[in-house]
């Protein structure tokens, strides 16, 4: 079954996703890329594109809603209807309640009321909010966590580390502030881009394994898939980065189900195309870890790349059925 199918399916079967009265649009902006779906009625995907992400720089803000602007309107006009709504997640500190983009250190904005500009730039009901928790939702409605009524973590490793929490479905966001695990302490010299030292991010993110490979090794490589094929085959180096990014990730892990006890772990973003090359010693590690406490079930993403836009698609389609003008 393909993704867009499971989309639909799962969506379906759980009756948790709203039903607007004609097609949205999700769009994801990412570091490197944007990517945007159109959805139907009942989930299924029926386009999509992606484009390079402005890069950082005076009146970067400006550019992305204007490259999401034209996203939206290149996939509503091989739609079946007019777009119901449109919605847009950004990286960073986000606050969805207000429609706005606190932080992004990557992209270099502060304060930007992007749910304002995107709607005066579509002319649509819009939604707004952060990139992992609408990868989470998108998770937890359509993908590795459909039909989990309970607490859902869903934790991707990419270039850096953040998580998104699910409670009874609906992204916890703390005005924002929740869900940076990625810059908690775990190890005791690592430097993180944060100004801390020994940060998750720092140790267990994609880019560190690959980075720390690299540092440890003097050799190249390109990226964590790499690091993971030295893994698999015994290359000493890499079995030892990868045990430590591991032992750092049932840290975060074992923090979660003592803090939170969530039923399930939704592990995302590049670091889990190793499959069970990380998730095998990831689960023994958590399990030793843990006594009392309720041990969560830890999988795979299933929407890959997708589940960014995806979220903003679902979004888009609450908006368009309730008439909240945000993600929260």
């Amino acid at each position: 079954m393909s993704t867009s199918e499971r989309a639909s399916t799962s969506a379906t079967a759980t009756g948790s996703a709203p039903v607007p009265a004609g097609p949205v649009v999700g769009v994801d902006v990412g570091g490197t890329f944007t990517k945007a779906v159109l959805t139907d009625a009942t989930g299924t995907v029926l386009a999509e594109a992606h484009r390079p992400t402005p890069g950082p720089g005076p009146g970067v803000a400006e550019r992305v809603v204007e490259l999401a602007g034209r996203l939206t309107e290149e996939l509503g006009a091989r739609g079946p209807a007019p777009l119901a709504a449109a919605g847009l997640v950004v990286p960073g500190t986000v606050d969805e309640r207000h429609g706005t983009a606190v932080h992004s250190e990557n992209l270099g904005w502060r304060d930007v009321p992007f749910a304002d500009l995107f709607a005066r730039r579509t002319g649509l009901p819009v939604a707004f909010g952060h990139d992992v928790r609408a990868g989470g939702l998108a998770e937890s409605r359509l993908g590795a966590a459909a039909g989990v009524r309970d607490t859902v973590v869903f934790l991707p490793l990419g270039t850096g580390i953040a998580a998104a929490l699910l409670l009874d479905g609906r992204p916890y966001a703390a005005g924002g502030a929740a869900g940076e695990i990625g810059h908690v302490r775990v190890a005791s010299d690592e430097p993180c881009v944060c100004g801390l030292t020994g940060c998750l991010e720092a140790v267990a993110s994609a880019a560190a394994v690959a980075r720390r490979y690299r540092r440890a090794s003097g050799r190249p490589a390109d990226g964590a898939k790499e690091v993971a094929a030295l893994v698999a085959a015994g290359d000493p180096v890499a079995v030892a980065v990868w045990r430590e990014a591991v032992d750092a990730l049932a840290a975060a892990v074992c923090w979660l189900a003592a803090v939170l006890a969530p039923h399930t772990v939704v592990i995302g973003g590049g670091l889990s195309s190793a499959g069970d090359l990380l998730l095998d010693p990831l689960n023994r590690r958590v399990t030793d870890g843990l006594t009392f406490h309720r041990r969560p079930v830890i999988t795979r993403a299933l929407l890959g790349d997708r589940a960014g836009a995806l979220g903003a698609a679902l979004l888009a389609a609450e908006t368009a059925t309730t008439g909240r003008p945000t993600g929260v």
